[in-house]
């Protein structure tokens, strides 16, 4: 059998890291923002061209470490993010001897869909279903 992920997850595995991945997506949208903001990226500009010691260079690069940070933590458990503002991801899992994913949405109270490697989000199938 060849699989994408090396990493598969059983459902009580997957639920017992929904916190830290909502803890990972809120710090990875933070951080997003303080890169977003037209000040930053100005900073940054300028940071380029000095030695990046002034006070907004330093927001700016914190930001982009946190988010950098945090996307490897999920890229080593093999977590992938597939929206970073609907905060859904999918976690590598075998259904039946193949390779499908566990499909979560932040908001929701827990993981209770999976798909076809694929389908995606539209061809999200309720767990219980089989």
């Amino acid at each position: 059998m060849t699989t994408a992920h090396e990493r598969h997850y059983s459902l009580e595995e997957a639920s017992a890291l929904l916190p830290r991945v909502a803890e990972l997506l809120a710090k990875m949208r933070s951080a997003r923002d303080r890169l977003g903001d037209s000040e930053a990226r100005a900073a940054l500009e300028t940071a380029g061209q000095t030695n990046g010691g002034g006070e907004p260079g330093k927001v700016v690069s914190e930001g982009f470490l946190e988010l950098r940070e945090s996307m490897l933590e999920l890229r080593e458990r093999e977590i992938v993010l597939r929206d970073l503002d609907r905060g859904l991801v999918d976690f590598p899992a075998l259904r039946d001897g193949r390779e499908v994913y566990l499909c979560w949405e932040e908001g929701e109270a827990e993981i209770g869909f999976w798909h076809e490697p694929e389908a995606g989000f539209g061809g999200r199938l309720p767990l219980d279903d089989g």
